[in-house]
């Protein structure tokens, strides 16, 4: 029980430092920015998949996406404080909406660029497709989950919890990352037996992993939760950038809609 108890205590720290790298990495990146580029601050479930639209955009013009990934929350509260950002790429819609309800993001530019798809990625060797059967499984010992305060992905995962009558709040089997990547991370390293995470995660890991790991996908039914409606929206500081204007149009093409389903999420009617 101590050995269990231990392991994600440990990851505490592991965690409040990845937090504080991934802060310098934001400032560092504003720093780096270049004429030309744009600023574009992305939910760290879609930062791989942001990667892939911004190549595309930039092919054949001059200048680049320059990504800070993170938790929605916490970047919407990074622009809030007046980060350089042009655009937001936002895993939710409560995000985007407030800030343009505050004014800080260009009134009419949000819309839903993709719907995320939550998923357990949980041991191979659980069968069975019922989710609460499975994190009742001896072998579910510790289930990660993104920061439900700071990350939509999160929020999901909690109400599906809630809906299936698993009392997580107060259960330490529960461990909590700061975003979606961190919880991911924690059932990729160890630290946890199985995690809610985006399916577009799992899917970016099987590409490129050249390891495997004794996991896989156990789709979560979407009446469990509310809808994860990534909406993306421009930012009063980039009002005249017609570069970001057009990154934003490019979203809702059907050429970045071909990248966004590939990489497991839905799409809205084009």
């Amino acid at each position: 029980m101590a050995t269990r108890m231990g392991r994600p205590a440990s990851w505490v720290t592991i965690c409040a430092a990845l937090v504080l790298l991934g802060v310098a990495h934001g400032r560092a990146a504003w720093a780096a920015a270049s004429p030309g580029d744009l600023r574009v601050a992305v939910a760290s479930s879609f930062s791989q998949t942001a990667e892939r639209l911004c190549r595309a955009f930039f092919t054949g013009r001059p200048g680049r996406c320059v990504l800070t990934p993170g938790a929605s929350g916490l970047l919407a509260s990074q622009v809030a404080q007046g980060a350089p950002f042009d655009v937001f790429l936002s895993a939710d819609r409560k995000r985007a909406e407030r800030l343009e309800v505050e004014g800080l993001a260009v009134a009419g530019s949000r819309f839903t660029y993709a719907t995320g798809r939550l998923v357990l990625w949980a041991p191979a060797h659980a069968s069975v497709e019922d989710l609460k059967t499975i994190l009742s499984s001896v072998s579910v010992r510790v289930v990660a989950i993104a920061n439900p305060a700071s990350a939509p992905y999160g929020a999901a995962a909690l109400e599906t919890l809630h809906t299936l009558g698993i009392d997580a709040a107060g259960q330490s089997r529960i461990v909590q990352g700061a975003n979606a990547a961190q919880a991911f991370q924690f059932v990729e390293r160890g630290a946890a037996d199985a995690g809610f995470v985006a399916m577009s995660q799992v899917l970016e890991y099987e590409a490129s992993s050249g390891t495997s790991i004794a996991h896989e996908i156990v789709a979560v039914d979407p009446a469990l939760h509310a809808p994860i409606e990534q909406q993306a929206v421009l930012l009063v500081g980039a009002a005249s950038n017609a570069t970001a204007r057009d990154l934003l149009e490019f979203l809702r093409s059907d050429t970045a809609g071909r990248i966004i389903a590939a990489a497991g999420y839905d799409v809205p009617p084009r």
